[in-house]
């Protein structure tokens, strides 16, 4: 079996929501998630508020979610780094907007200069709580019959021309309908749907 259909299959066992194939992919793109959060993650007032572990387990979440409803179609390990950066680099500066936004100083955050980071939590790894099979159910839950049907049918395997077919109008319409719909449903969830990617 070639590399590529090797890949394949992952992402297939993870659009099944396998919970080993989470940890496998997991173990393989983790490191690299949080490379790319580290390295944008430049200023010091904001290291002291955002932890690239919190992040990254944010973009892994978002991640299964949309590939379980069948948002994705990757092909190859690289489309999937790109993926992953993409979003982590999304999640990052929406993030950042966030405390902008809410007029913090973050001088005044840390008021006794303590430079040490904050300590990760470990009370789940990412594939676990990306795996929580409710977080999918409430997302499902919020989208309306025809979005819940197209899902529902991408989580299956069915592509999207074979979609447009059946339903009409054209692959790229349909694939920015569930797009825009699940960036709805994971902003009210507050799991920061904003164009992950």
């Amino acid at each position: 079996m070639g590399e590529r259909q090797v890949f394949r299959d992952l992402i297939q066992r993870v659009r099944n929501r396998d919970p080993e194939a989470a940890r496998d992919l997991v173990a393989r793109y983790e490191n690299a998630i949080r490379r790319v959060i580290r390295i944008r993650l430049r200023d010091p007032g904001m290291r002291r508020l955002l932890d690239s572990t919190d992040i990254c387990q944010s973009v892994l979440a978002s991640f299964f979610i949309r590939t379980a409803l069948g948002q994705y179609e990757l092909d190859t390990p690289e489309q999937l780094l790109n993926l992953l950066a993409a979003i982590a680099r999304n999640k990052l500066t929406n993030q950042a907007n966030r405390l902008r936004a809410s007029r913090r100083d973050i001088r005044r955050d840390n008021a006794d200069n303590d430079q040490s980071p904050p300590v990760p939590d470990d009370a789940s790894d990412p594939s676990e709580q990306a795996s929580a099979r409710e977080l999918l159910v409430k997302v499902r839950d919020r989208l309306d019959p025809k979005e819940r049907y197209l899902a529902e049918q991408r989580s299956l395997g069915r592509n999207w021309q074979e979609l447009a077919d059946e339903l009409g109008g054209t692959d790229v319409a349909l694939r920015k309908k569930l797009t825009r719909a699940l960036d709805r449903v994971m902003a009210d969830l507050g799991l920061g749907g904003d164009g992950d990617a």
